[in-house]
């Protein structure tokens, strides 16, 4: 079975207001890439992770004007995919949907959103003090993660749950000292989610349920300063810490062993103030103990990395067209 998650930078930029692709020669979302440019070098990428599921974030808008699922349909017969279905949980109003593109004679697959005390559904509010002021503050999720019941054509059962936490980067700012101030705004908010969402992993693998959480987090181990003030990143809260029953995923976990060696990398962008490029680890597919003894092997599909990738000139050029980050694939034997 292989199992992927690729953030795609504004994937509804290039469906109309029909939620058919454009695939023309205009400007689409992404720095000097055409619509046609962009569409062509992602059914190239979805063609050579021929994926069994695909936890597609930033997906095709939803909701009163569109259908996110039915555009996921669409690029899927453009292309020949077999993750040809599409499903999509809570829908936002970023035009950034997180769906899950899957085969239907492999999967079968349905949004189950679950509920628990310290965990609410993710479409509701979570009330939590992280200030140590005694005051409980309101948190939401923009994206509410995808929430999944999985069961394989042989009839293996496992939960699936698509993230997207919020960004730490502060847009807006008018200066340095209000950047710092709303950057520390969205740490706390991030690392709000973090533990929701960690609430949600520990009530599966207490019930001993085979579990994957996949999709960005925007998070990594020692990417900024603000993990001294606050103490861990979101990745190391979703994972699991003290004594709490963990998730594992490779690149997360060479990061956090060897924080100053060389770390993976999934993310891409470029720094106009500074002229170069930013290259970060934000997207993970994290395991539970059970899963990743099936043979669970983890590969990104990095341009300059991933020596199949380099020495395929189509398919390197197409990664770096279709998106500022890069697929991760994991395959594993259920």
């Amino acid at each position: 079975m292989r199992i992927a998650t690729y953030n795609v930078e504004w994937f509804a930029a290039l469906f109309d207001e029909d939620d058919r692709l454009f695939d023309d020669g205009a400007w689409s979302a992404r720095w000097d890439v055409t619509r046609a440019q962009q569409t062509a070098a992602l059914g190239r990428v979805f063609q050579a992770l021929d994926a069994d599921a695909v936890m597609v974030i930033e997906a095709p808008d939803a909701g009163k004007h569109h259908d996110g699922a039915l555009a996921l349909r669409r690029f899927a017969e453009r292309f020949g995919l077999r993750a040809r279905e599409a499903v999509i949980g809570f829908v936002n109003d970023t035009q950034q949907e997180i769906a899950l593109m899957y085969d239907p004679d492999r999967l079968s697959v349905r949004h189950d959103p679950q509920e628990a005390p310290d965990a609410p559904r993710f479409d509701k509010t979570l009330h939590i003090d992280l200030d140590i002021d005694a005051e409980r503050g309101a948190v939401i999720f923009s994206k509410p993660p995808l929430e999944l019941a999985v069961e394989t054509r042989g009839g293996f059962a496992f939960r699936m749950i698509g993230a997207h936490l919020k960004s730490k980067a502060p847009h807006g700012a008018r200066d340095e000292a209000h950047a710092m101030q709303i950057a520390i705004a969205n740490r706390r908010k991030q690392l709000a989610q973090a533990i929701w969402l960690r609430a949600r992993v520990t009530q599966h693998l207490s019930d001993r349920t085979p579990l994957m959480v996949i999709g960005d987090l925007n998070d990594g181990p020692g990417l900024d300063a603000f993990e001294d003030l606050f103490g861990c990143s979101s990745v190391e809260i979703v994972l699991g810490q003290g004594g709490a029953p963990p998730l594992y995923d490779p690149h997360a976990a060479m990061a956090l062993g060897h924080p100053l060696a060389a770390a993976p990398t999934t993310a891409r962008f470029y720094l106009k103030h500074e002229e170069r490029y930013l290259q970060a680890l934000l997207d993970y597919i994290m395991v539970s103990a059970d899963l990743r003894a099936r043979g669970a092997r983890w590969r990104i599909l990095h341009p300059m990395d991933d020596p199949a990738c380099w020495a395929d000139a189509g398919l390197r050029d197409a990664l770096i067209a279709a998106s500022d980050h890069f697929p991760v694939l994991l395959t594993l034997d259920i």
